[in-house]
């Protein structure tokens, strides 16, 4: 499977992540079953965003660029998400890009034009098929260009500009557009054809929709299935970098343990949104601890738990188009039935159910046991909520105090927080408390 992955231009929130996470559950799922999977994610490492960004910062584009995937790959670890089989980035296959941009121009449906290279749409029988649009109702979201035929019509390879990094080519100088990049590598690791193409519901139009075109009209068959996952949402609005500080995974496993908050990400249906709030992620992290405490007694009680047989409720879901959110009832109805049996008298019923609970929890990335959770100690979300009440507690004196505008009380609570090693970021749905980095 190819995964669209991350575009480094700035610190990743959670919504940034929830890609990694739904298609690790399906890379485990698959593993489970048996299957070998060569799992590729890109890394875009190229892109006007991250050119404009790292300009505005002074720094280099590649620092900036690599700065930022080593944040992505930071989460994702954090997080708790197995490695891909391959993370290829795009300026490491200029060549490849460069080989099928010509291919494309010499069967008609691409062409040249001062500087540029353009893909013609209008050469592509069924173009739009993905995202169900007509050609002249598109916006391809992106400039006219001086010699572009037809404003549906998209960049595959960009002229140089002055300052700007760029890579010889037959057309002259210039860097990819952004959608030539994963047809290539798609092809390179994966074939001409394989069996699922992943990314998030705002790729479908323009960029999974100009991939298809780009490798059809090569002659390429390209993905056989596709899967979109929705997005995190906060007061119904798909998250923005602008919100990167405040709910990057840093600032959020500052209060909560990384296994609840994996736990929390993967626990919608990957196509529906996630409606991000602090009570829904407290409640979660509420439900897992229910899971950890059958765990944790049933280990003191009766002896080791080990990883038990799936039910079959549980696969039935997982089966079903990775239907997350039925799995996790079948879990919490085994530790129903464990604690029930602990209260019964029936030690070796509630060990079934520990061992199936733990089954199932290996399979979505969540084994307590796990040694990546090595560091994560149950009863650590104990901890972190006890110092979300203290530090909550001077947030509301801080805020009454500034609406009484005693702005030197206010100032003199947020200097003691940070002080202790507490950043506090002032937001529309109130201030909120991080742990200031210590590096």
């Amino acid at each position: 499977m190819y995964v669209c992955g991350a575009t480094v231009q700035a610190v990743p929130h959670i919504g940034h992540l929830r890609s990694g996470l739904v298609f690790d559950v399906l890379n485990r799922w698959f593993t489970h079953h048996g299957y070998e999977v060569a799992y590729v994610r890109n890394v875009t490492d190229i892109d006007d965003k991250i050119l404009r960004k790292a300009a505005e910062a002074g720094r280099p584009w590649w620092e900036w660029a690599t700065t930022h995937e080593r944040a992505f790959t930071e989460a994702y670890n954090t997080l708790g998400c197995l490695p891909p089989s391959v993370e290829p980035r795009a300026t490491g296959h200029i060549t490849q890009m460069i080989s099928m941009i010509g291919e494309l121009i010499e069967k008609g449906h691409a062409y040249a034009a001062a500087g540029d290279v353009y893909f013609d749409v209008r050469s592509l029988p069924g173009y739009g098929a993905l995202s169900g649009q007509k050609i002249d109702e598109m916006t391809q979201g992106e400039g006219e260009g001086a010699g572009k035929r037809d404003p549906a019509d998209f960049t595959l390879w960009k002229g140089a500009k002055p300052g700007e990094p760029s890579w010889g080519s037959p057309w002259g100088t210039g860097r990819p557009g952004w959608h030539i990049e994963c047809s290539a590598m798609a092809r390179t690791y994966l074939g001409s054809a394989f069996d699922i193409h992943g990314g998030g519901l705002d790729l479908v139009f323009p960029h999974h929709e100009n991939e298809c075109a780009q490798s059809h009209a090569a002659g390429d068959p390209f993905a056989a299935r596709w899967m979109h996952h929705h997005w995190v949402t906060q007061a119904g609005e798909k998250m923005s970098k602008s919100l990167g500080n405040t709910l990057s995974v840093p600032a959020i496993t500052a209060h909560t343990r990384p296994i609840a908050l994996r736990y929390y990400l993967i626990g919608a249906h990957y196509r529906s949104p996630i409606e991000y709030s602090p009570k829904a992620l407290a409640d979660a992290v509420t439900a897992f601890e229910r899971i950890e405490g059958l765990l944790g007694r049933v280990a003191e009680r009766v002896g080791e738990v080990a990883i038990g047989e799936l039910p079959a409720e549980f696969v039935e879901a997982m089966d079903d188009d990775l239907a997350v959110p039925r799995a996790l009832a079948v879990i919490h109805d085994q530790v129903r039935i464990g604690n029930s049996s602990l209260a019964d008298g029936r030690p070796e019923d509630a060990l079934a159910a520990a061992g199936a609970v733990r089954g199932m929890l290996a399979v979505l990335g969540l084994d307590t046991r796990d040694p990546r959770w090595a560091t994560a100690a149950a009863g650590d979300d104990s901890l972190h909520r006890a110092t979300d009440a203290l530090i909550q507690a001077l947030l509301q004196q801080r805020t009454a105090a500034r609406a009484a505008r005693n702005f030197a009380e206010a100032d003199l609570i947020r200097d003691n927080l940070a002080a202790a090693g507490f950043a506090i970021e002032d937001t529309s749905d109130g201030p909120v408390w991080s742990v200031i980095p210590t590096n």
